[in-house]
């Protein structure tokens, strides 16, 4: 994210530890504001607008796709979740949905 965005970031994750650790924690210490850290309450997944694109994702954007191996379904998932990123509409349904301020 940091070769790809030049501004300050906020960073919204969930509590899984690796995300706590202390080599994550040295990382974004060093970077002196570059980086701020939101950690999800535990048990919450409605919160998270992530969960909302896995479903998305899982439920309308892969749901009849049969792949013949993991490449092609890694590739295809992939792209999917580019085409996403430029539907604007989509991706604030997503923040809407999870109830957080745009």
């Amino acid at each position: 994210l940091r070769r790809q965005i030049k501004r300050k970031l906020l960073i919204v994750w969930d509590g899984l530890p690796v995300h706590k650790s202390r080599l994550v924690r040295q990382y974004v210490d060093s970077l002196n504001g570059a980086i701020q850290l939101e950690v999800m309450p535990a048990y919450a997944p409605e919160l998270n607008p992530v969960e909302y694109i896995w479903g998305h994702l899982k439920h309308r954007e892969l749901g009849n796709f049969c792949p013949s191996n993991l490449g092609q379904l890694s590739r295809y998932a992939r792209r999917r979740l580019q085409s996403m990123q430029r539907r604007s509409t989509l991706v604030t349904a997503f923040w809407t949905q999870a109830e957080l301020p745009l």
